[in-house]
């Protein structure tokens, strides 16, 4: 039977696969591959520390890999199964699939197995490969990379609009955290304030220049996280901060800018640098470059990359998430015909 996308999107959709909680999605694709006549492999991927508390993760997850029996692939399609919280199910009229993953990446998922349907009749030697973590730390991309499977060329989905994507800007997570000591604040003078250090801290690394690059625009810096402090009446002991940069060149310069602005006021780390990617044209497929980051750099043993998905980067993430069917149809011929291009 020939993969209907649409419908394999409501499934998807209707599974719960928020980061760590991947395994019941990851169970059911491997059963739904299988039905393909696929030969389908688990590659396991440990749950951290801090997901293995109760209610943080449920059990195992892994990546999903399938080929074609005793074929070494060309191409490999290849995704994310986990979403971002909160979770909720699949809805639709008569133009749009709505709820969590329809495009990041459940869409994707749905568009790939069809596209690999279609290429493995036409005798592509096609594999697909779907990972966990990609919302958080791309630990199964980097499980999938210690595994690579031969290919020559990954095409990785994202929400690109149907755009062939020519970079993708990197990512740099940094975490400040300020420690100071507890006093009555009627006695400022007798304590140490962990907040006004983080405070003074992070206005100067606002104010620090990011590298541009002409072709693909600025780095931008989001303070996405800041907590700290017991109480208004308590000078506060503690306090962090996290920080997303997303780049457009390496990281070490930045890095070094950082530390010179926070200048010993807080403790800093560096918990994911993920580098900028440029990448090529194929023919006249429509271009766009991607201000976010991708499992890419983390699947550098997989083949050349390309990046295209169906679905608006805008509306992932939010309350508002959707897919048209339109577009999800379309992608499947665009994968299909980019995999076709790149074998020859």
């Amino acid at each position: 039977m020939p993969v209907d996308p649409i419908q394999l999107t409501r499934q998807l959709v209707d599974i719960q696969s928020t980061t760590y909680h991947e395994g019941q999605a990851g169970a059911f694709l491997h059963e739904y591959l299988t039905g393909q006549r696929y030969n389908v492999e688990r590659m396991a991927v440990p749950q951290p520390d801090h997901a293995l508390t109760p209610g943080a993760g449920d059990g195992e997850r892994f990546n999903v890999y399938a080929s074609m029996p005793g074929i070494t692939p060309d191409v490999v399609l290849s995704t994310h199964m986990d979403t971002v919280p909160p979770y909720f199910g699949c809805r639709e009229d008569d133009e749009f699939l709505y709820g969590r993953g329809t495009c990041d990446a459940k869409g994707i998922i749905a568009a790939q197995v069809a596209a690999a349907d279609r290429l493995r009749d036409a005798g592509v030697n096609v594999g697909l490969l779907f990972v966990v973590g990609e919302e958080r730390d791309s630990a199964g991309a980097i499980v999938a990379n210690q595994n690579p499977r031969g290919s020559k060329f990954l095409i990785n989905g994202e929400p690109t609009d149907n755009r062939l994507a020519l970079a993708s800007k990197g990512a740099l997570r940094v975490e400040l955290r300020a420690k100071g000591k507890m006093a009555h604040s009627a006695y400022p003078e007798l304590g140490d304030s962990a907040i006004d250090k983080l405070v003074e801290a992070l206005h100067d690394v606002l104010a620090m220049p990011l590298p541009v690059e002409p072709e693909i625009g600025p780095s931008t810096l989001n303070i996405g996280l800041i907590e700290g402090g017991r109480a208004p009446n308590v000078i506060a002991d503690k306090a962090e901060a996290h920080i997303l940069i997303r780049l457009v060149g390496p990281s070490e310069e930045v890095r070094q800018s950082i530390l010179k602005a926070v200048a010993g006021r807080a403790d800093v780390s560096f918990s994911l640098d993920l580098p900028f990617v440029r990448m090529r044209k194929v023919g006249d497929l429509p271009t766009m470059v991607a201000k976010f980051t991708t499992d890419i750099p983390s699947l550098t043993a997989w083949g050349e990359p390309f990046l295209l998905g169906p679905g608006s980067i805008h509306v992932a993430h939010t309350p508002d998430e959707k897919i048209s069917k339109k577009e999800l149809l379309e992608a499947v011929d665009l994968y299909y015909n980019l995999a076709a291009s790149l074998v020859g």
